[in-house]
């Protein structure tokens, strides 16, 4: 995704979303994308970066909940959810208990017996049509999006404060074109992902669905999100 990083020796890490805070907080990273669970209180050293996010306008496509029973059934059963994805389970547990006063049993890991599973990133592209064995599939950001009339943040950008503003200028600028690229880049795809089977028409379906850049909508829904945590903490 970050092709002009790399053309300006901005070096690049990968590394899982949960993993991604701590990097930046102990100094290995500048910055990164931080799932915006992780963004919510954030020590004096670090900054969101504002105008950059990654939300869903309806669909998330890659975030696929998949059960047995319907999801208004699903009182004390075995949820199991993926640990490298916190934002994606916060949200799923809002769902399920604020909007459907649904409290499961257990969230267990998913190498454990389960009822119902959250597949998120490729694993939740691979089975976004749905998973043999459980017969109902959710998208968490359609449902958020019914029920909020709202997009879904499922991260933000994040800067240490003590990076140089030029070259905090120079990282935004070059995020701004790098996610440019990246989008025209995914049009001009001619054939199946290699990592994904994944359709070009489907990866053009996917990305017209994703936002970077945050407005109005998106910090009122951060907001809403908020206060739903909330409520699940006093429950």
């Amino acid at each position: 995704m970050y092709f002009d990083m790399e053309k300006r020796g901005i070096q690049v890490e990968e590394l899982p979303p949960n993993e991604m805070l701590s990097a930046i907080s102990e100094g290995r990273l500048q910055g990164g994308l931080v799932p915006l669970v992780d963004t919510f209180d954030l020590a004096e050293d670090l900054r969101t970066v504002s105008a950059f996010c990654l939300a869903t306008v309806s669909t998330a496509v890659s975030v696929k909940f998949h059960s047995k029973a319907s999801i208004e059934e699903l009182a004390r059963t075995s949820v199991a959810v993926p640990a490298d994805a916190p934002t994606a389970v916060r949200l799923l547990q809002v769902l399920l208990s604020v909007k459907n006063s649904v409290i499961p049993a257990a969230y267990v890991s998913p190498d454990e017996p389960h009822d119902a599973q959250l597949m998120v990133g490729n694993l939740g592209l691979r089975h976004r049509r749905g998973l043999r064995g459980f017969e109902h599939t959710y998208d968490l950001g359609e449902e958020w999006s019914r029920w909020t009339s709202l997009p879904f943040v499922f991260a933000r950008w994040v800067l240490r404060t003590d990076v140089e503003r030029q070259d905090a200028l120079i990282i935004e600028d070059s995020l701004y074109t790098s996610l440019q690229d990246w989008a025209d880049g995914l049009y001009r795809v001619s054939g199946p992902s290699d990592r994904v089977p994944v359709h070009p028409q489907e990866i053009h379906q996917y990305t017209q669905g994703l936002r970077y850049f945050m407005g109005v909508p998106e910090e009122r829904s951060v907001a809403l999100f908020q206060k739903y945590l909330g409520q699940l903490s006093e429950g």
